[in-house]
């Protein structure tokens, strides 16, 4: 299996991450007017295990090093598998109520809210489970990011709303604080799934350690979140964040083209997901996870430029705007310069 080796190529696979965590919504703005969340939530969950499946069947299947994915799979223990499989319940909770808010308050409010709580309790967790890099530069890079998202809310706050505008980013919010913070735990679930010290050494000699290599653990994290999704998704169809309800006979009357676009935001999301996996074991866990997770300034950026979310609001917000960016820039390079 591919291993990375060396520091920039596995931060490079950590920026990609956050483009691609910070981007992966886009798909849910760009469905036809009336598409519904839970049928778009559909599509995004079968890219979600499509990607994986084709990088641990490439990526994961050549060269010397390691064990190949498939024999991998046969032989990891019981207790990776349940680490994962508990991971992916938790994130898809975390996720579908997180998309959620992005529906509901837009990406450049729910992405900082919801995705900053997820760094705080992410970092912390991971860096007490695997201690790797400068503490001190890895928090205050994470200072600087949560600085970034009180920024971001006094922006929104200024902004001239009506009143039942301001009650459903009230529940954006309310919604993106909720999957945030669930989204913090997942990570460190995921990482007990493989070995402790994930570098090249342990990754090269994981046969017979009853550890998953990281493309393993990404295929049955992505697997398990699929099949949640018959719990999670169903309840949410019948028992909608705003709108209707819908039927799954109403999801195969949906146009292809929408379904394409879901499907591609899924692989986009799970495209981050595997590199930001296969990178944490070069860059520690923490640092990983905290570079993926600065994502709100890639989806600000959307939200600010692409979807005009701050079109029509009173002076001095954009320079609040631009201190926000200013604050995520700061974070995230420190936190490249952690290790």
């Amino acid at each position: 299996m591919y291993i990375v080796d060396s520091y920039n190529v596995a931060i490079l696979m950590c920026v990609i991450t956050m483009i691609c965590w910070g981007s992966h919504a886009n798909m849910l703005k760009m469905q036809s007017k009336g598409y519904s969340y839970s049928y778009y939530y559909w599509d995004q969950a079968i890219g979600y295990i499509l990607l994986p499946l084709i990088l641990a069947l490439t990526m994961g299947s050549i060269g010397q090093e390691g064990q190949a994915f498939i024999p991998n799979l046969l032989e990891a223990d019981a207790s990776s598998w349940l680490w994962a499989i508990g991971a992916a319940f938790v994130f898809n909770l975390a996720n579908i109520i997180f998309v959620a808010s992005v529906d509901i308050a837009g990406m450049a409010v729910a992405f900082p809210v919801g995705m900053g709580f997820s760094l705080v309790l992410g970092v912390i967790l991971n860096y007490i489970a695997k201690p790797e890099g400068d503490p001190i530069l890895i928090f205050a890079g994470m200072l600087c990011v949560v600085i970034a998202i009180v920024i971001n809310a006094r922006a929104y706050a200024k902004m001239n709303t009506k009143e039942e505008d301001k009650v459903m980013v009230k529940k954006g919010i309310k919604l993106a604080i909720i999957g945030g913070f669930l989204m913090g735990l997942f990570y460190y679930l995921l990482q007990n799934s493989m070995p402790t010290v994930l570098n090249a050494e342990s990754l090269s000699s994981i046969t017979g350690t009853g550890k998953f290599t990281p493309y393993s653990a990404v295929v049955v994290f992505a697997g398990a979140s699929f099949l949640s999704n018959f719990i999670y998704n169903t309840y949410v169809m019948r028992h909608p964040f705003k709108g209707e309800p819908v039927t799954y006979k109403g999801y195969f009357k949906q146009s292809a083209k929408d379904h394409i676009i879901g499907i591609t935001g899924g692989m986009i999301n799970a495209t981050g997901t595997t590199f930001n996996i296969i990178a944490s074991g070069m860059v520690g866990a923490a640092v990983a996870y905290a570079l993926g997770q600065s994502n709100p300034m890639i989806a600000a950026i959307w939200g600010v430029f692409v979807w005009k979310e701050f079109r029509g609001a009173p002076k001095g917000t954009n320079k609040l705007i631009a201190l926000m960016f200013l604050f995520f820039a700061a974070g995230v390079v420190l936190l490249t310069l952690s290790k």
